[in-house]
């Protein structure tokens, strides 16, 4: 019977004037684990005996013992547990003559069918586009080349649609870039399939609106706040593609250390365009990144996606003049009675030296700080002319010596009393103040 089969290959479109060699079945493709026989027939015009024959798979021997002799023309080699193919082009099954020559050739498709696409997800740049990824079903290599078509239709009339953009540079991608409606869900899925099979994702539901994100806020800037060493000044812009929709915007800060990789994110930011950061380090280098959350645009109720990070911004907190004449920074255990130490020095100084001055506010307890490690340097008089106030009939007084281990002034003064109302607002330092 298998000498049949060889004869039955002797037909005019196996053997042309140019090839009289043929292989068979050509191209086919198998699950892995299989088992296959090949056969090669040479036309009796060659000269050819098939005992002078070989076999190579992707160029290297294959060995005599997998070889079958059925006639004086046609030589067979068998292969078991086939494993997946070494590139989805297909491996190259080759029949040789005795010195080498190419006499026919065939590829091997060896692999699994798809499984289902998982993990569909799109968004929106600007309303009217749509971009869409997924992820291939179970361990994702199919050895054969497997391919991937996003489909998608309005929920409930309009024809069956393909995408048809997938370079975007990111594999299990598409992009729709027109041609979308708005207030209407579209049913959106993905089909895989390849020589063996045919797989399906879930069917996910959507309406364009629901699903805008933005491009990360631009002109990012880090500045320092003055002299103050434990605080920089964060300015960002609004995204540009949006700027003609209706929508309120959320936004995130997060921050590290030049030497660490662990980010500390700013949650409460608003839709504000600043925040300060506070309760930093002294002369440190941090980094700085901010996303953007467009939320409610149109009127729509769904929380909206956050776009990818900023490029990071860099700046650096000045250094403590404190630090530097050699005391410790404090330990995390010791930060309150530190804040309650500088209260008290802080509302003393108000009371001896700037009488008159108008109102409290956290700017005059910034300012007074900014004095307070100039003072180190300079030790001159300061009055309210510091606050940027103008107080008449101050008297002079001697520059206030703070003896930074007991917290008291070099005058005796009683210190002041902090009622609970003052003392939790002013200890309300937060990491951020946006």
């Amino acid at each position: 019977m298998l000498s049949l089969l060889c004869l039955m290959l002797f037909v005019p479109r196996v053997f042309s004037s140019s090839t009289l060699a043929g292989i068979f079945p050509q191209d086919p493709a198998l699950r892995m684990g299989s088992s296959l026989t090949a056969t090669c027939t040479v036309s009796p015009e060659r000269g050819l005996h098939a005992n002078t024959m070989y076999w190579t798979m992707n160029g290297k021997r294959l060995p005599s013992s997998t070889y079958d002799l059925l006639s004086p023309n046609c030589l067979s080699v068998t292969l078991h547990h086939l494993n997946g193919s070494q590139q989805q082009s297909g491996d190259n099954l080759v029949c040789h003559s005795g010195d080498g020559h190419v006499l026919a050739g065939s590829c091997l498709y060896v692999g699994m069918p798809p499984e289902k696409p998982v993990n569909l997800t799109c968004w929106s740049r600007n309303t009217k586009d749509l971009s869409c990824k997924w992820t291939p079903g179970g361990r994702g290599e199919t050895f054969i080349k497997t391919k991937y078509t996003l489909k998608y239709k309005l929920r409930w009339y309009g024809r069956e649609r393909e995408c048809e953009d997938y370079s975007t540079g990111q594999r299990y991608t598409c992009y729709i870039p027109r041609d979308l409606a708005l207030f209407t869900p579209y049913e959106i899925w993905v089909e895989a399939s390849n020589q063996l099979g045919t797989a399906t994702s879930d069917v996910i539901t959507l309406d364009i609106l629901d699903v805008v994100t933005t491009d990360p806020p631009d002109n990012v800037h880090v500045s320092r706040v003055g002299e103050l060493e434990d605080q920089l000044t964060v300015h960002w812009g609004s995204p540009p593609a949006l700027k003609d929709f209706l929508f309120q915007a959320k936004y995130q800060i997060r921050y590290r250390l030049e030497d660490s990789t662990e980010w500390k994110v700013v949650d409460d930011v608003g839709n504000q365009t600043s925040c300060r950061l506070a309760g930093l380090r002294a002369g440190t280098v941090y980094f700085v990144q901010v996303r953007c959350n467009p939320v409610g645009i149109y009127g729509s109720r769904k929380a909206g996606i956050w776009s990818d990070w900023s490029h990071p911004s860099a700046a650096s907190t000045p250094h403590s003049e404190r630090l530097q004449s050699g005391s410790c920074e404090p330990k995390p255990g010791e930060q309150n009675s530190t804040l309650r130490r500088e209260l008290k020095q802080f509302f003393g100084w108000v009371r001896k030296h700037a009488y008159g001055c108008s109102g409290m506010s956290i700017k005059l307890y910034d300012q007074w700080r900014v004095w307070l490690q100039k003072s180190h340097k300079t030790r001159n008089q300061v009055g309210c002319r510091l606050l940027g106030m103008a107080t008449p009939n101050i008297p002079s007084y001697k520059p206030l010596r703070i003896n930074e281990t007991t917290g008291t002034s070099n005058e005796r003064e009683e210190n002041p009393t902090l009622d609970s109302d003052t003392l939790s607002l002013t200890l309300k330092r937060a990491p951020a103040v946006c």
